[in-house]
């Protein structure tokens, strides 16, 4: 919801648990639930914006006004949900066509057609080959900086600078190779080169009926 233009498409599992009436039923009822969300969040955002703007000194409000606004202006396409049996690879092939479907088109990514200068296939292989190597830690976090330099020295990319490396780490960090949080600024200096690893991490903390499975501890 906070990225901007972003396309979502919905993946439900365990079919193989369901009849099929009962798959058309689901699929039906989160579709619905995501489109009432989103507008409910829609009317939430704009409420808050309103109360911001009707406000006694609006201009103390000017930095939650625009954060506000920008997540207002931001775009989100919700496709339609796939339903697959995890335990039939026939299923995830099904997926896998429906993804490369949807990224093939360029009303859903226009980028999909834009041709990338040499440097960012020659820095993208370069990651990949670091993060793959042996000198790499298993939680493939890295310094900007540092992997500046790393980078630079390859022959090949001698020349690079921080602000190109910036640019191709955003195109990066787009198609999911790294991640690279720019915009925290406890973050900004910091590229994950193992993508993984965050969900691993993310597993570990973030829990279905965590809070109940902590309260049943006497």
């Amino acid at each position: 919801m906070r990225v901007p233009n972003s396309v979502v498409l919905p993946v439900g599992t365990h079919v193989d648990c369901c009849q099929e009436q009962e798959v058309a039923e689901k699929t039906h009822d989160i579709m619905a639930r995501i489109t009432a969300m989103l507008a409910e969040r829609k009317s939430n955002l704009a409420h808050f914006i309103d109360n911001l703007e009707g406000s006694e000194e609006p201009k103390f409000y000017v930095d939650q006004w625009e954060r506000l606004k920008e997540m207002e202006s931001c775009t989100l396409t919700i496709l339609n949900l796939v339903a697959v049996n995890c335990t039939d690879h026939r299923d995830i092939k099904k997926l896998e066509a429906t993804i490369l479907e949807h990224v093939k088109n360029e009303e859903l990514f226009p980028e999909v057609v834009r041709v990338l200068p040499p440097v960012y296939r020659q820095v993208e292989a370069a990651i990949v080959d670091i993060a793959q190597s042996e000198e790499m830690a298993d939680h493939g976090m890295m310094d900007l900086q540092y992997l500046l330099s790393k980078l630079s020295q390859r022959s090949h990319l001698a020349s690079l600078g921080r602000e190109l490396l910036q640019d191709i780490l955003r195109y990066l960090h787009r198609i999911g190779l790294v991640v690279w949080y720019e915009e925290i600024k406890q973050l900004e200096s910091t590229v994950f080169l193992q993508p993984t690893f965050l969900i691993t991490m993310f597993k570990l903390l973030v829990r279905y009926r965590l809070v109940q499975q902590l309260e049943s501890i006497s």
